[in-house]
């Protein structure tokens, strides 16, 4: 294992929709090593065809979606990290435009290295700068006591809020948000910059 995560991914870059094999591929291997984290099962994902996998990667690399994946440098090479920011439908209107983070992924070999705090600072940055979202929010499994502390780290609170657990409804999903500036990028009404946590 190396000492940093940079020692084997050397970039962050956007998803692209000619990605969507590599998509496919770090679709399972999410579903694969931590099956209650999201919404889908991976058989679900399994039964997927070719052109259902270039829709999505479409999707996620389309004007309201950003999806930040981390690989070696090397055009196709293997996606070691993903994060996905979307703006959040419906929107509260007393609130600054706000941004959900979605299909949160670390490959289990770069865990603890630093790659997931690059990966959020660069969503929240993108949230930002080019979503216009001044709060972004997620959801994450009650039992789930690393990534609530990991997120804690980098500014996100409980709201108060929860859900039940899409695959196990008798657990619940908690609600973490933090503010996040409003950075130079696209003009919304009634956005002001805040500042960040």
């Amino acid at each position: 294992m190396s000492d940093s995560w940079a020692a084997e991914v050397n970039r962050i870059r956007r998803l692209q929709a000619a990605d969507w094999r590599l998509l496919r591929e770090v679709r399972l291997e999410m579903l694969s090593d931590t099956p209650m984290a999201y919404g889908e099962s991976i058989a679900a994902a399994r039964r997927q065809t070719d052109t259902q996998w270039q829709e999505r990667a479409a999707t996620m690399s389309g004007d309201s979606s950003i999806t930040l994946v981390a690989d070696d440098g090397a055009d196709g090479s293997r996606i070691r990290g993903l994060m996905r920011v979307v703006i959040k439908q419906p929107q509260d209107p007393s609130q600054a435009r706000q941004a959900m983070l979605i299909s949160v992924y670390v490959a289990p070999e770069h865990r603890g290295l630093g790659l997931a705090d690059q990966l959020l600072d660069e969503a929240c940055a993108a949230a930002s700068s080019e979503l216009g979202a001044g709060v972004i929010e997620l959801g994450v499994h009650e039992d789930n006591v690393r990534a609530k502390k990991f997120y804690a780290r980098h500014g996100f609170e409980v709201t108060g809020a929860s859900r039940p657990y899409p695959q196990d409804e008798a657990k619940q999903e908690i609600v973490m948000a933090r503010r996040i500036r409003l950075l130079s990028g696209p003009s919304h009404p009634g956005h002001q910059a805040i500042a960040a946590y």
